[in-house]
């Protein structure tokens, strides 16, 4: 067949089925390496070990997160109950705390005389005032509730709670 047998039907024809196993042929080869690109990067996604597909491996990350959900959520009970605990005994912690000194006697003996209150969240807790004189010093308790003494406080004692309930109170008075 020579030149002239491509005029021919057959000659188109075969022409023709050539350009068309060409173009399938260029078409496998983009495919080719359209496919290695994709399991590259499906590598790096899925990581190098045994062949596994995407779904199964969205499968896989979504049973996890469920599971990590999960375990989140129990952590987070288990600290509020321990949070509340933490709450409850710290509302019993000294959380108040004042100190005034003065002259009980007027000796001029340099303020020796102290109350300090010591109270909780709830302003309860207690005075200890200590009486200074010259030769001897008197220690005496007061029980407090809710900022008011159970027993008559002396002005002193009452500054005492008073600054302690109004906020940070000065370490010193001269």
């Amino acid at each position: 067949m020579g030149v002239h047998g491509l005029n021919s039907t057959t000659g188109v024809v075969a022409l023709a089925a050539a350009a068309v196993a060409v173009m399938a042929l260029i078409g496998c080869l983009v495919m080719a390496v359209s496919l290695r690109r994709l399991r590259a990067r499906q590598r790096v996604v899925l990581g190098e070990r045994e062949q596994r597909d995407v779904v199964a491996h969205g499968s896989e990350l979504e049973a996890a997160f469920g599971a990590l959900r999960d375990y989140v959520e129990d952590v987070a009970l288990r600290l509020d109950a321990r949070l509340g605990t933490a709450e409850g005994a710290l509302e019993d912690a000294l959380a108040h705390r004042s100190l005034v000194r003065y002259d009980a006697y007027n000796e001029m003996s340099g303020h020796q005389s102290l109350s300090i209150a010591l109270l909780d969240a709830t302003h309860s807790g207690i005075v200890l005032s200590s009486i200074h004189h010259r030769e001897q010093a008197r220690l005496y308790a007061k029980q407090v509730r809710h900022g008011q003494g159970e027993l008559e406080l002396s002005p002193e004692e009452a500054e005492a709670v008073r600054r302690a309930t109004d906020g940070p109170p000065p370490a010193v008075e001269g």
